[in-house]
């Protein structure tokens, strides 16, 4: 342990080699220096990430290759291999879509990362991304009995559309993870039709878990979804699908209610349509047009005052009580930045907020897109989804929320590794698959 200086000048333990929060200590405010000791940095937390090592070293990995079938004798190898495959293959040759019927593509998933926005450690490269795409192949087969495997390229500046394609005959699906935008909706809708589903759950797993969460957040707290005022904090892929995903911005409009009054923040405060530089990027060009309709200018401090709701995709310690006071009655926050959230749900709570979510299993309403990814995919492999349709987010949202009968102030989510909230989301995403024409018959 080290003594860091903070902001105005305070003291701050820090672990010394702590990848999470080396060279972040310096931006984060007074008032969550002590629940940034007490919730993030106690040794408790730090014994974790040793054990973790442990964990991986001892295992060498998380994930490995089983057999389905039998290889006790001739005959069994006979079958699986040459020369009764012989048979298996001429009949895919035929009709390739019988590769659903007959190989591990219809239950398996290709996981694919360049690691460019890996967790909070940023641009970290496909070599140490892998553990984090082997763990999203463990949630996708002990939540949803989804075989999947992670397929991680190096470089950053690489294109590897074609790679991915190329690959694609495989897999019943690609889970698109940890790409930096804009980078991950260029190659989200360069994928689009190459006949499986492919989803980048950071934008559209955040974006289903955020509207279930927040229609029950309207249940609890009486507040009408579609009047509500929302300064959505962080314009990368989650703050852009979530913008898109509550304001209807390219979705049918019969498909989900649509909230009108959104503010949307990055770094440089709040985005309008006369700032300059949006042309460099268009989808914060695209979030300037369909956003703000009133013009507001200036920080995050000045979009927060009069806000109902404030959704956090952005950095740690970003929100201030402060700006929870100045909040209309009730308002609702979702500090979802991970490890360490936008503001702590005490110091949130104190100020005057009636709902607080993050993105932390340790505390109530966690607001995670693994909520959403396994039930999504799962609905689509049962059906042989050649795409992932706005109907099916929308449903998976809507059966999300509807799993929490009663919700409450500190329940507005169900738990994660609830296995029977995959099953209700994957059964809502078949359904809607076949209604919107994105299902397969394979005979």
């Amino acid at each position: 342990m080290k003594l860091r200086r903070g902001l105005m000048g305070s003291l701050v333990h820090c672990p010394k080699n702590d990848p999470f929060f080396n060279n972040k200590i310096d931006t984060i405010p007074p008032h969550s220096l002590n629940n940034l000791v007490r919730g993030v940095m106690t040794g408790k937390k730090i014994d974790i990430y040793k054990e973790s090592l442990e964990l991986h070293a001892k295992h060498k990995g998380k994930i490995e290759v089983h057999s389905k079938v039998s290889l006790a004798d001739r005959r069994d190898l006979s079958l699986a291999y040459t020369p009764g495959v012989a048979a298996v293959c001429k009949a895919i040759h035929k009709d390739k879509n019988l590769a659903w019927k007959y190989t591990l593509k219809a239950n398996t998933i290709a996981i694919v990362s360049d690691g460019s926005r890996v967790l909070s450690l940023g641009n970290i490269g496909g070599y140490a991304a892998i553990p984090v795409m082997e763990g999203k192949a463990l949630l996708f087969k002990k939540l949803a009995d989804i075989d999947a495997f992670p397929i991680c390229f190096e470089s950053y500046h690489t294109d590897f559309v074609d790679e991915v394609k190329n690959i694609a005959p495989v897999f019943g699906g690609i889970a698109l993870e940890d790409i930096a935008a804009p980078k991950c909706f260029e190659m989200e809708e360069a994928l689009q039709d190459i006949g499986i589903p492919v989803m980048h759950d950071d934008q559209h797993g955040t974006a289903v878990v955020v509207l279930a969460a927040l229609l029950n957040a309207c249940k609890v707290t009486k507040k009408r979804f579609e009047d509500l005022k929302i300064v959505i904090v962080g314009a990368g892929a989650a703050g852009f699908a979530i913008t898109r995903m509550l304001m209807c911005i390219g979705y049918d409009p019969k498909l989900c209610s649509s909230v009108q009054d959104i503010i949307v923040c990055d770094s440089k405060g709040i985005i309008h349509h006369a700032r300059e530089g949006l042309y460099a990027n268009k989808y914060k060009f695209i979030i300037a047009e369909k956003t703000n309709k009133s013009g507001r200018t200036g920080t995050l401090e000045d979009a927060m005052r009069g806000a109902d709701v404030c959704i956090g995709v952005s950095v740690p310690a970003i929100i201030t009580p402060a700006m929870v006071r100045s909040m209309n009655k009730d308002p609702i926050i979702f500090a979802l930045a991970s490890p360490m959230p936008e503001i702590f749900p005490d110091d949130a709570l104190e100020a005057g907020a009636a709902i607080v979510g993050t993105g932390r299993s340790d505390f109530p309403n966690q607001i995670n897109y693994a909520l959403a990814f396994p039930g999504i995919f799962r609905g689509a492999l049962d059906v042989c989804a050649t795409r992932i349709s706005d109907e099916m987010k929308v449903a998976a949202a809507h059966a999300l929320a509807n799993y929490v009968k009663r919700p409450r102030k500190d329940r507005i989510l169900p738990q994660v590794l609830n296995r029977g909230v995959v099953k209700a989301v994957a059964l809502a995403v078949s359904e809607a698959a076949v209604t919107s024409g994105c299902a397969r018959q394979i005979e």
